[in-house]
């Protein structure tokens, strides 16, 4: 095994420790030189009108449910005509076989449309369009974790039809569930160990490290900074966090929620800029449960995946080593950070 010492972690294969889910990801930043001949994506991109007549998200437009949009002049927001949760489920299960066990999940689905423009995205937004996406999102996050039975409130967006959205109309949904998601349960589980094994807050530790670094630094303000994270899978992943520790989006001051919308219209729109508009990704808000509980040691964050590897025309799957073994990056968090950088 190499010397620590000697161990260089942009030319040799090594592995990186994730404290919020307690995983590892191998990263093999030498591969970077191999030569590509698998599948191409198309990197044509088609245009946006300012309004879609046959868009059901698009103001006054009959939506696929049969119910028609109001002429909505800001965020709208509408339950989901098909949603994945629905509430009001029998409490009781199939069976109780630990081999053959399932139980109900019920819950509230929304569909929150980010503005009436087909073709406004968080990139080309100002920061007050998206400080009112925030408010908006603070607000769902207040009223469906009040709800009885609701334990996580997951607001998430879908952008680009390679992510799998089926409507290029710029919108995120928000699903309120009964359980803990898995995601939101391991990094709860990694943050609350941080905790107790040091006596603070492992996210707040994180970004007072990368702004002091910067190295993997994409965007930072007083309130949020955008990070490719240390540990990161994705090639291009980003993390959104607090500079301050909070717990949930309702928590953030006036100043803070201005920041957060300004951290991500840059970090988007660094995005378009070295890859072409409109970027595609998922991108979804870890917040504590709303179950009541107090969950000190989670800190609000946010994450952005985007499937790009190395062009437009070049996708990232997990297949492989990375579905039976242990995910793996070959282009580094460092190399990625720069990169976005360089891009505004």
């Amino acid at each position: 095994m190499l010397d620590e010492e000697m161990l260089d972690l942009q030319g040799h294969p090594h592995r990186r420790y994730n404290p919020l889910t307690r995983e590892w990801v191998l990263v093999s930043p030498h591969r970077t030189q191999r030569p590509w001949q698998g599948q191409v994506e198309s990197a044509a991109v088609e245009r946006q009108p300012h309004y879609d007549a046959s868009c059901y998200l698009c103001p006054d437009n009959l939506r696929s449910g049969g119910v028609r949009n109001p002429p909505y002049a800001a965020t709208f927001v509408f339950d989901n005509d098909f949603p994945a949760l629905r509430p009001g489920l029998p409490a009781g299960g199939p069976g109780a076989d630990e081999l053959l066990r399932a139980e109900p999940e019920a819950g509230i689905c929304r569909v929150i449309c980010y503005s009436p423009r087909h073709d406004l995205t968080l990139a080309q937004m100002s920061v007050p369009q998206i400080r009112s996406v925030v408010d908006v999102w603070a607000g769902q996050t207040i009223e469906l974790g009040a709800l009885p039975g609701i334990r996580c409130v997951q607001i998430f967006e879908n952008r680009g039809a390679m992510m799998g959205a089926s409507n290029p109309h710029p919108h995120c949904q928000v699903w309120a569930s009964s359980s803990l998601t898995n995601e939101l349960e391991r990094e709860l589980a990694g943050q609350r160990a941080y905790l107790e094994r040091r006596a603070s807050c492992l996210l707040c530790d994180y970004v007072r490290l990368e702004v002091a670094r910067a190295e993997r630094v994409v965007c930072a303000n007083e309130h949020f900074a955008a990070v490719v994270p240390f540990w990161a899978v994705w090639p291009f992943e980003a993390l959104v966090v607090g500079r301050r520790h909070t717990c949930s989006l309702d928590e953030l001051v006036a100043a803070e929620r201005d920041g957060l919308a300004d951290v991500l219209g840059r970090l988007t729109a660094s995005y378009d800029a070295l890859f072409g508009v409109p970027f595609p990704y998922t991108m979804g808000i870890h917040q504590r449960p709303a179950d009541g509980g107090e969950h000190a040691a989670h800190h609000l964050h946010a994450h952005f995946y985007p499937p790009l590897l190395r062009s437009a025309t070049v996708r990232k799957f997990m297949v492989g080593y990375e579905l039976l073994g242990t995910p793996q990056r070959d282009i580094t968090p460092e190399a990625a950070a720069a990169q976005l950088r360089a891009a505004r």
